[in-house]
């Protein structure tokens, strides 16, 4: 895992019929290691962002207990009155997690 400070990885998102994030699985930093998965619906990750955590898009590596690999950071970009979880700089008027495997 790079020198990144990171307060939690989403590792794989759900969808819902219209578009929007429904839950995502991801692991969260507890002091000096990482819980095991946890599933978040949109609501939690959307209070987490806003709280000033900081979560990445990635991926636990295997038998490596709390080391990830991890791609982009996940944004909460305000639009309209709409609250849209984003990965990286992507500008969007929808939820789009960009490298997030979908389950």
């Amino acid at each position: 895992m790079p020198h990144k400070k990171l307060d939690g990885v989403v590792e794989a998102v759900h969808y819902r019929p219209d578009g929007m994030v429904d839950w995502v699985r991801a692991y969260e930093r507890r002091g000096p290691t990482f819980s095991d998965f946890t599933l978040l619906n949109r609501q939690a990750l959307i209070e987490r962002l806003k709280a000033g955590k900081r979560f990445y898009a990635g991926k636990r590596l295997i038998y490596l207990a709390s080391t990830f690999e991890v791609s982009q950071p996940l944004r909460l970009v305000e639009q309209n009155g709409n609250d849209w979880l984003v990965t990286g700089e992507t500008a969007s008027d929808r939820d789009w997690l960009d490298g997030v495997p979908v389950i």
